[in-house]
């Protein structure tokens, strides 16, 4: 599917007034091949742990963009390049991480999208504390199991429904 945040936006401003539609403020940077990705979100809430990242991208992404809210936290990294082999490999369209990456080029290898606030070279504790499939906040934006995300290199979209 091809699109165009700015186009999504243009031609929706009335989806975006009633909040079904929001821009998530442009905190992150672009990792992996994919530059524009799009897909029904997947969501789950860690904070400095990614058991719970590693056993969702083990699963079929079938174009989904898996949405991790991990607090904001830049004290490590909770994807790394395995994990973004594993999501290219099980069909992840994407991940947006609501903090850090690591082996950013790894991920650059990957025929994936990613979006993380930045790269940090420290891994995660591995204690499988957090949830999952619940609706997050990621930089103040609401983002609920199955709404459609869709990023670019103009910014990210949260939408309730699938936009065409």
């Amino acid at each position: 599917m091809s699109f165009a945040t700015c186009d999504i936006c243009d031609a929706n401003e009335d989806k975006i007034a009633a909040g079904t539609l929001a821009v998530i403020p442009p905190v992150f940077h672009s990792f992996g091949k994919n530059i524009s990705f799009s897909g029904p979100a997947r969501t789950l809430k860690v904070f400095e742990d990614n058991v719970l990242v590693r056993q969702a991208l083990e699963t079929p992404g079938e174009g989904s963009v898996l949405v991790v809210d991990g607090g904001g936290s830049l004290r490590c990294a909770l994807v790394g390049g395995n994990l973004g082999v594993l999501a290219e490999k099980n069909g992840w369209a994407g991940i947006i991480v609501n903090g850090c990456i690591r082996d950013s080029e790894e991920i650059n290898a990957c025929n994936i999208g990613v979006r993380a606030l930045a790269t940090h070279p420290q891994r995660s504790i591995r204690k499988g504390v957090g949830d999952k499939d619940i609706q997050v906040s990621i930089v103040g934006v609401t983002v609920k199991p199955g709404d459609w995300i869709y990023a670019d290199a103009d910014g990210v979209l949260v939408s309730a429904q699938r936009i065409d």
